[in-house]
């Protein structure tokens, strides 16, 4: 399917979010959008609605459309949330994993593990935690996790931008995978848990440091 104006402006918009060039607080105007992309105001106002759900735009009263925070309350919140979508989804995926289902888990997970740029990585990771949900097979659970995916982003390479990211395995991932294969559900899910809360610590000092906005 073809992506519609709103979709594009919405992708480079939530591009330049994640990758810091648009930091948190800067103020987004829809005519100056509208305008880039030689479009209405319509599909400039569903791009905005878009990347609202997705976390990455926030309202704010008298101050129009802006970058969301990255402080430490809005970590957080999308730690908490992120925590509680992806676990129940696991819980449900679970029962239904089958060897197709691994197989495409493990593949992200290598891929992750040889990754050499941190964006590479950063895909990698996104793919495991997707494939991870997958198998739940509730759509609408799924889409909710899906809108995070990019405030997830966001965090998770401004964090590793932070510590000085460097390639290599990812021991969290490879023991969750390990969990899934010997059919030990219960603890899969405890890993993944404690795996995601581990993001809102490592992007402490990054939250610290951001502007107010």
């Amino acid at each position: 399917m073809a992506e519609t104006t709103a979709e594009r402006i919405a992708r480079v918009l939530g591009d330049r979010i994640v990758s810091g060039e648009l930091a948190p607080g800067t103020p987004v105007r829809q005519d100056r959008i509208a305008e880039e992309f030689e479009a209405s105001h319509v599909p400039a106002r569903e791009a905005f609605q878009m990347l609202k759900a997705q976390g990455l735009l926030v309202s704010e009263p008298r101050r129009g459309m802006r970058v969301a925070p990255l402080d430490a309350a809005a970590v957080q919140e999308m730690t908490e949330i992120r925590a509680s979508l992806e676990v129940l989804a696991l819980k449900y995926a679970v029962s239904k994993l089958n060897a197709a289902a691994l197989e495409r888990i493990e593949r992200a997970l290598i891929a992750g593990d040889e990754a050499r740029t941190m964006a590479e990585w950063e895909r990698a990771n996104r793919a495991f935690h997707r494939e991870l949900a997958a198998p739940c097979r509730m759509p609408r659970l799924i889409a909710m996790i899906e809108d995070l995916q990019l405030a997830n982003a966001r965090i998770i390479l401004s964090a590793n931008r932070s510590a000085g990211w460097r390639p290599g395995s990812n021991l969290a991932h490879r023991q969750i995978f390990e969990a899934l294969k010997a059919r030990d559900g219960a603890r899969a899910v405890t890993l993944l848990d404690q795996h995601i809360r581990v993001l809102e610590r490592a992007a402490a000092p990054v939250a610290k440091a951001a502007p107010a906005g």
